[in-house]
Formats: structure tokens, sequence, C-alpha cells
């Protein structure tokens, strides 16, 4: 039988007459002047339909639209949640106000806000701006080598294209240099960049902080930093953006880095070569099954199939490198790159520096002293596919674009974004060592000597 075409439905009179039912159990006004309710948000499992899943707004918003057709279709609780949700993001009446799957509780749910707006966005009318033709899309094409990878559960399978024996030149099938055994002390919460109290087994790091030891009984200094031990230097914050749209975002910790890729190829001893050290953290691009515009959707799965190798971003001495390995062309732009100037291109298996921990905090230090009108820059855009920087289009209109974050250059542009007080007689940068560990310790010392002046303790 044929598929009936998916019906557009306004969203928000039939929502909020979904809510007025009280057909669905725990979806329910919470304010009496009806602009707060709850949509319970449990785990969708693909598939295999519960006695839960057979009664709620999801399975509802999919009969009703005519993306799920009882008795012809075989059920998907996770595609209906998925498109309810991407109906509410686009929306313009709702606005998401808590979202309890974050701590996932035993019975998560989600409160959103009616919004008085112009209805705009929520129905399911496609963008049809011009797409990129499929041929343009930056995509290298090479020999395919025949080479048999073998799989954690045991099934053998031949990928596309491989790379050169030798992976990324870097000899002995290394990626990069042997792994730094003493790293900075770091948490992994940006949150615990707040006063703490002096911690008598830390006499080095007060003395950093050019804080005196309190006599006993005297009152402690309100503020007090401990900028190595708080800030989480290896830290990164990704964002994952398709045309604009946030489709997923994490944060990865691990302090050798990560690879993004897409596939189900997982890296082994074997084949760093191909997919990079093991020691990585493997971060899944998303699919594209939230994308409504069926253009967008199939240009995008075009690209994602040749990122099965993926990108890897690295972290050596709190500096990070981005090495290409997919078949996918892949543009960035970041500090030193002008988002101005021509597309900046990523050769395959070249390793390239897009940040240096260094180089930020001794602009933040001049920016601080008066002697450059902004912060640096520290914000990362790896752009898949399609020419970047683009005097033609921004990036919101991008198949694919991952902004990435350095977790502690945000931290400290944040804590330094406002107007210090302070002599520069009081304030020196010492440099005694041009180590680069040692600089990297002189210029959070000196950070700290700005942020405790800000705060009227002397220098």
């Amino acid at each position: 039988m044929m598929s009936v075409q998916p019906r557009r439905i306004r969203l928000k009179p039939w929502l909020l007459a979904q809510v007025n039912s009280g057909r669905y159990p725990g979806l329910q006004w919470l304010s009496p002047d009806h602009r707060l309710f709850q949509i319970p948000w449990r785990h969708a499992t693909r598939h295999l339909l519960t006695t839960e899943e057979e009664n709620t707004i999801f399975k509802a918003w999919a009969l009703e639209t005519g993306k799920y057709q009882e008795g012809l279709d075989e059920p998907d609780p996770a595609k209906w949640k998925a498109n309810l949700r991407c109906a509410l993001n686009k929306s313009r009446e709702f606005k998401l106000k808590y979202d309890g799957t974050k701590e996932t509780p035993v019975q998560p749910y989600k409160i959103y806000e009616v919004c008085d707006q112009p209805c705009n966005g929520d129905t399911f009318d496609e963008d049809e701006e011009e797409m990129p033709n499929i041929f343009g899309l930056s995509i290298e094409f090479s020999a395919h080598v025949p080479l048999v990878v073998k799989l954690e559960h045991g099934v053998f399978v031949q990928p596309g294209p491989a790379g050169p024996s030798n992976g990324l030149g870097m000899g002995g099938g290394s990626m990069h240099p042997p792994v730094v055994t003493e790293m900075p002390p770091m948490v992994p919460s940006a949150a615990s960049v707040a006063p703490v109290a002096p911690n008598p087994g830390a006499a080095p790091m007060e003395a950093m902080s050019g804080v005196q030891n309190q006599e006993e009984g005297q009152a402690v200094p309100p503020y007090k930093y401990d900028l190595l031990n708080s800030l989480p230097l290896t830290d990164l914050d990704m964002r994952f953006q398709y045309r604009g749209r946030t489709m997923g975002s994490l944060t990865v910790s691990n302090p050798q880095g990560c690879r993004l890729y897409y596939g189900h190829l997982e890296p082994t001893p074997e084949q760093v070569d191909l997919f990079g050290p093991v020691t990585l953290n493997q971060v899944l691009f998303p699919g594209s099954a939230d994308i409504q515009n069926e253009k967008q959707r199939f240009y995008t799965e075009h690209l994602l199939d040749v990122m099965d190798r993926g990108l890897i971003l690295e972290i050596w001495e709190q500096d990070i490198y981005a090495i290409r390995l997919c078949q996918c062309k892949v543009y960035w732009s970041g500090p030193g790159v002008d988002e101005q100037g021509p597309p900046n291109p990523m050769e395959r298996e070249r390793k390239y520096k897009v940040f240096s921990l260094n180089n930020f905090l001794h602009g933040l230090i001049l920016f601080q002293k008066g002697e450059t009108p902004t912060p640096p820059p520290f914000e990362l855009y790896f752009c898949f596919g399609e020419d970047w920087p683009d005097q033609q289009k921004p990036k919101e209109k991008k198949l694919i674009v991952v902004q990435v974050v350095p977790v502690v250059a945000r931290i400290l542009t944040e804590m330094f974004s406002g107007e210090l007080s302070w002599s520069t007689d009081s304030i020196r940068l010492q440099i005694s060592n041009p180590d680069l560990k040692d600089q990297t310790v002189e210029q959070f010392k000196e950070l700290q000597r700005l942020l405790q002046s800000q705060h009227g303790l002397g220098p």
C-alpha cells in the first residue's frame, strides 16, 4: 500500500489541545495561567514497543502528521520522540524552560513555556533555499585499496579508501609524541573555578598565588584561586551544528584528545594508521534522522558516509592539534585564521596546531593591561565538505560544522572580562626560563596577580 504523505499540522493548537485533554499520563499544566506544561520524556527503545509507549504524545504526533501509520509502519518510539522534539525546537511558540533528562531521573521530563510569538516555524515547511550541488561537496576520491579490518564483534568488513602505509608520516605507526607523564592537576568540571580556602598542604601553590599564609585565628582572604589546580586544562566543549541547528553537544575530558567520526569502525591497536590511537575518546557525529528537509538530509548523509576515519583532535602540552583522516575534506578557522579570509583547507594526514594555550594566555594578559582592544579568540570551527571561511555563505548555512571550545580559555575569558583596577608598577610578568611548561606556569601566575588585584588583595 502506498504510504501517505506527511501532513502539515500547526503544532501549537494541536499540542495545547492534547495538554488540555488529560489523555496522556504526565502531560499536564504546571501553572494556572496555562503558560508552563510538562512532557514526560522517558528513554525510547527502538522497535521495542512497550505498554507505556503505546499511549504517548510522541506517537500521537507521529499519527497526526502522517509520519506513522498504524498497521503499516514499523513502530519506532525513538523516531516518534525525535520528530516531536524537532518540531518543538523549530517552533518560536514554545520555549524549553527545563530539561530533566540531563540528570536521567527515574521519571525524566521536560518543561516548556507557551510563548506569545507570531506563528513561524511550527509547521514542517521545508527550507527550499538552494542546497549545494552534490558534485560541489568537498570529498576526496581515491583508489579503493582492499583491506580487511577486524571489528570487535568478530565480523570482518572491507572499508573504502585506505591511507598510506605509514599512516600520518610520523614513523613507527605513532600519531603523536610520547604521552606526557607529568600533566598539571586538573578537575573535570568548569564549576570548580571558584574561591577556595587555602590548603595547608599546598604551600607551593599558595606561594605562586602571592597570598601569604594567615596566622591561626586570622580571617581567610575572601578570594583565593589555584588556577593550575582548578582549571580543566584539557577539556573540550563540542557542538555539532547542521545548517545552524545544534544536533548535539558534549564535553570531552580525555587529556589526550578525541576522534570525531561516523560509522561503525572502532580503532584497534593494529589499525592506528587508519583510525588513530585507541586511547582517544571516540565521538560519533549525530545522524541525519532529525533533519526534516529531504535535500539537506540527502547531502548530509552523503558527507557522513565518507567520515569513517574521522578527524582527530589531539592534545599535546595543552595545545590542540587537528589531523584530518577522513575522505571528506575539512576546512577550519580559529585563532590566527581570519574568517574574512579565503577558505582554509586541511591536507589529509597532516598535523595542524589549531590552538596554543601559551599564545592565548599571552593575549589575555595584553588585553588586561589595555594593550589590545579585545580578548584573544579561542573558538575553533571545523566545516566538513564545504569551503570555510566563505564570504558567500555563513557557517549557519553549512551542512556540517563542529564548534570546539577549549574550556580553560572560555573560563579565563569570563573571569577576566571585566575592567580591572591595578597599578602597572605592582604587576610584572616574570619569565626566567624558556621551557614551555615554565612559561605556562609563569603566565598563570600573572593571571592570578591580576585577579587578586581586581579584588583589592594587593600584589
